[in-house]
């Protein structure tokens, strides 16, 4: 059983999938890959149990064929041969033998009937077809507000809620909201699932900046994505997550316009004499001026002063600065608007001409 197919073509199928392996497992196939051959396709797949990634390349393979073998050990082979290189597979006496040249590679292998693969649930409840760079566009903007390890399971992920026409993900870790919202093609009945952190993080990865498009298959337990030669299958969140319109504030009287730029750049800088472990940072606000200021226990003091368009009442708000950095650092627009309404109110940042971003941040004291 052979497979002939060049380095460079393998490799990238292998970099995708080996994202979810797992190092350590307690089930040592799940550090392997299911490699098959068949009518000049191969695939490749891997598994956490929680979610699957199934890549497939063109080859010249001789017959059919599939086995299991280390995600990582292969992936470190091909990273090290030359571009260009022809690779030999041969799989042989529970072996799989990789050559190239005068290279020569003996790995071991488990049987392919023994992996763990996730089947696809096949009457899916809803299917929505997106471009590629819209949805990774979407899961950026929201991915860093996501929870991590956090006791309420249902917050360590994002909430990906269809309504009518309108598709909204949503982020959240109880001290910090992000919601963006795109309008769909057909119109659907309101469904909601919570996909995984690492189901998130793994999409940003595989998803390009092209207008190719994504189907996406949602059931009660399952999402599935499907896009260039590429299956995602993912387990979703059981629970039910906040209701993101109670969070989002509405009416904040005191608006000011900033160049994000501008204010990043300040709001780095003020955090350097931050505390720590709090990371606080006070937003003064007074005619025409929002002042930064920050202080740690050393009573040291960092103050930046930026001159804004601002007629409102005057305003002295502590927030974490390290979320009011995250927002202005994913989201790509010249300006940012903020909106206030006193010192014990959430501060909401959205885009100019734009409501289908949102961004809403806990006040703390300081």
């Amino acid at each position: 059983m052979k497979i002939n197919i060049s380095r460079d073509t393998l490799l990238k199928p292998l970099s995708a999938v080996n994202g979810i392996v797992e190092r350590r497992h307690t089930l040592p196939i799940l550090s392997n890959l299911l490699l098959e051959s068949k009518q000049g396709i191969v695939s490749l797949t891997a598994t956490d149990l929680e979610m699957q990634i199934s890549m497939s390349a063109e080859s010249e393979a001789t017959e059919a064929f599939a086995t299991t073998v280390s995600a990582k050990k292969l992936l470190d082979i091909c990273r090290s041969l030359p571009e260009g290189s022809q690779l030999s597979l041969i799989e042989k006496d529970a072996r799989l033998q990789v050559s190239t040249g005068r290279s020569k590679f003996n790995l071991q292998t488990l049987p392919a009937s023994d992996y763990p693969t996730i089947s696809k649930v096949t009457n899916s409840d809803l299917t929505i077809r997106l471009q590629q760079k819209t949805l990774r566009s979407l899961l950026r903007q929201v991915e860093f507000s996501m929870a991590q390890q956090d006791i309420r399971y249902y917050l360590n992920g994002l909430l990906l809620e269809v309504n009518g026409q309108q598709l909204h993900v949503v982020g959240t870790d109880g001290h910090r909201l992000s919601y963006v919202s795109t309008e769909l093609s057909a119109s659907y009945e309101k469904q909601e699932i919570i996909l995984p952190r690492k189901t998130v993080t793994e999409l940003v990865k595989l998803l390009e900046d092209v207008e190719d498009e994504v189907v996406i298959d949602l059931s009660p337990n399952q999402a599935n994505f499907t896009f260039s030669n590429i299956h995602l299958i993912s387990k979703i969140i059981d629970g039910k997550f906040p209701d993101y319109n109670r969070v989002i504030p509405v009416g904040h009287q005191n608006k000011f316009s900033i160049n994000r730029i501008s204010v990043l750049q300040a709001m780095q800088r003020a955090s350097i004499l931050s505390n720590e472990k709090y990371r606080g940072i006070r937003m003064v606000l007074g005619s025409n001026t929002l002042r930064l200021i920050s202080s740690n226990s050393e009573q040291e003091e960092a103050e930046e002063e930026l001159e804004v368009n601002y007629t409102g009442d005057p305003l002295d708000v502590g927030f974490n600065v390290t979320y009011l950095i995250d927002v202005l650092n994913n989201v790509q627009t010249e300006m940012v608007e903020f909106s206030l309404a006193d010192a014990n109110s959430s501060c909401l940042v959205t885009l100019p001409d734009n409501e289908n971003y949102k961004y809403v941040v806990m006040p703390m004291r300081i």
